[in-house]
């Protein structure tokens, strides 16, 4: 089921592609061939997010209005204006033309209704646009706590987050390296533009699904995955890097065997830590992590290294690295990093230099935890740090190699202290506790369930699943990776790319 979902979206892709083509140049009169625009315009009058005017021109060089601007969002996103609408502003009119596509924005968040008024024949701004963009996709939340993170324009004093997310996910440009002109308004053939860039965002079909897996029990339908990891090894250091197995051999053979019967690639999933990657120790490390590939028969490595922090563990990080990627030749290469972390640790990854060997970068994340009201509040990869990694290295890595590994387990705290992970198949048995209720946190994107008797528990879920792969997509990758195959929960395999 999941593969023909993929087939038809690629299908429909294609279709939506062959009718781009199909508005010869002379049907719009004020587009002339060479003109800067007129690709985007033609697309997306041939998708009918625009319409020409009455005389055949598209109407470059007029300023939208902020109706007029929801209008063509709207058909961008999806969503079918209410009919009949009803009244959410003073200034709409139920029965003005564009009354349906503002209320139904106005539902799906893409606007909101503080003072009572929408300014429909207003040109709409460039901050005004980008705040529409990005609550139209659901990170309204998400601007809000990241309102301090730093621009390249020197003009942005008000709607902050809303410019960050716009900016950083490639919807719009500045008008100049420093200036972002936040009250400038937004022509047709801007507008235009923006919209094509959303467009090709919201449907890139080039996401893929990884995981992670330490036993043949349990193990899901694998069909549609690009490659699983099987967590058979671990660094040890005993005067030199060593390989420490911890899966029996048959059962790593059997696995194997799955995931190539699944039509995916097997990896060696090796962790390890700082302790285990040493100044000197490049050639070393690289030679006993190929040699493990090479004995058991791997179509490639998972090389999964965490906290490190020194130049020197950098420096040697990235040697293995380039070695290994010239050792294993085709096969592939997956390297897991922690991310670049927003008001947190300082890591000590060189990303650009290890994006260039690896196949996948993987980006492991840090959990926020706090206290509210007594509650424990612990999304897992919160949004707002998702966003701020892929955002730190736009431009640094291939955003096509980027891939984030997600938990797939869910988290219970004890009193706030520790954690303990908690399987799909217990998680549903807490959902079914007299008393337990779940929710969805909008601020992290984050699922989680209170109880009567015990602690909270956080999770992920379809809705959270969707929320990451989107933002991924928007800034030009989606490929993401589950942490633990055998104990998912079923929608979260659902949900995957």
């Amino acid at each position: 089921m999941k593969r023909l979902k993929r087939v038809l979206s690629c299908l429909l892709l294609c279709a939506l592609l062959a009718c781009q083509l199909t508005v010869p140049a002379a049907a719009l009169s004020d587009v002339p061939e060479g003109f800067w625009a007129k690709e985007n315009i033609d697309r997306c009058v041939a998708l009918q997010y625009f319409y020409p005017e009455t005389d055949g021109s598209f109407g470059v060089g007029k300023e939208m209005s902020r109706a007029e601007f929801l209008v063509v969002l709207c058909r961008v996103m999806g969503w079918k204006p209410t009919s009949p609408a009803g009244a959410v502003y003073d200034d709409v009119p139920e029965k003005i033309w564009y009354a349906g596509a503002v209320e139904i924005a106005y539902r799906q968040g893409a606007v909101t209704a503080q003072d009572g008024t929408f300014r429909p024949d207003d040109p709409v701004t460039r901050s005004e646009a980008a705040s529409m963009l990005v609550r139209a996709l659901g990170y309204g939340s998400v601007a809000g706590l990241i309102q301090e993170m730093s621009l390249p324009f020197r003009d942005v004093k008000a709607n902050n987050g809303y410019i960050v997310m716009a900016y950083g996910m490639g919807l719009m440009d500045g008008t100049s390296f420093t200036a972002f002109s936040p009250e400038g308004h937004v022509t047709r053939e801007q507008a235009a533009a923006i919209m094509m860039r959303l467009h090709d965002k919201l449907h890139d079909p080039t996401a893929s699904r990884l995981g992670l897996t330490a036993s043949k029990s349990g193990l899901p339908d694998l069909t549609g995955y690009e490659a699983v990891g099987v967590s058979a090894a671990k660094l040890t250091y005993n005067g030199a890097p060593q390989i420490s197995f911890s899966m029996d051999r048959e059962e790593a053979k059997a696995i194997r065997a799955a995931v190539s019967a699944a039509g995916a690639k097997a990896l060696l999933h090796v962790a390890g830590g700082a302790y285990h990657v040493r100044e000197g120790d490049e050639e070393k490390l690289a030679e006993v992590l190929f040699q493990a590939v090479e004995d058991g028969s791997y179509d490639g490595l998972f090389l999964d290294v965490t906290g490190l922090t020194a130049v020197s563990q950098r420096d040697v990080l990235t040697a293995a690295a380039r070695m290994l990627r010239e050792r294993l030749g085709e096969r592939l290469l997956y390297i897991g990093v922690e991310a670049p972390s927003w008001k947190g640790t300082i890591f000590g990854y060189d990303y650009a230099a290890l994006g260039e060997p690896a196949d996948r970068l993987v980006l492991r994340f840090d959990h926020k935890k706090e206290t509210v009201a007594g509650r424990t509040v612990a999304p897992l990869e919160p949004l707002e740090q998702v966003f701020y990694a892929l955002n730190r290295l736009r431009g640094v890595v291939d955003a096509d190699k980027l891939t984030l590994l997600l938990t797939s387990t869910a988290v219970i705290w004890d009193s706030g202290r520790t954690s303990t992970s908690v399987t799909g198949e217990q998680l549903l048995a807490y959902q079914e506790e007299l008393g337990a209720r779940s929710y969805y946190s909008d601020r992290y994107g984050s699922a989680y369930l209170t109880r009567e008797k015990g602690a909270d528990v956080w999770y992920h879920s379809a809705r959270s699943i969707q929320d990451r792969i989107q933002l991924a997509r928007l800034f030009g990758g989606g490929h993401l990776c589950l942490s633990d195959l055998n104990h998912a929960l079923p929608e979260v395999l659902e949900a995957m790319p």
